[in-house]
């Protein structure tokens, strides 16, 4: 079962994604992150490369794409706000990320 991040343990569990330039959405609870690449070749490949995650977990993120920037929101629809889906799917986007 998923379960809403706990408030007492928000801090700790979000202070790696907001170090490596993750915020928090002003108005949902919900992670977003511009990701800036070379080309619009990169772009869509790290795109393809995390659409294989996001179906492997069935945990996918609310994204856009113009030519060379990818904007993120994760958030997690079935607990109106983040969970643990959320954070490895961050983790998994910025490990598979390379400029």
């Amino acid at each position: 079962m998923i379960e809403k991040l706990p408030i007492d343990e928000r801090h700790a569990l979000l202070a790696p994604l907001i170090t490596n330039g993750w915020v928090l959405h002003s108005e949902r609870d919900a992670l977003v992150k511009e990701f800036k690449f070379k080309n619009f070749i990169d772009a869509f490949g790290w795109m393809t490369r995390v659409a294989i995650w996001a179906e492997k977990w069935n945990h996918h993120p609310e994204w856009s794409h113009a030519y060379s920037c990818v904007n993120v929101t994760l958030t997690t629809h079935d607990v109106d706000g983040l969970s643990d889906l959320d954070l490895n799917l961050a983790c998994k986007m910025d490990s598979l990320f390379t400029t």
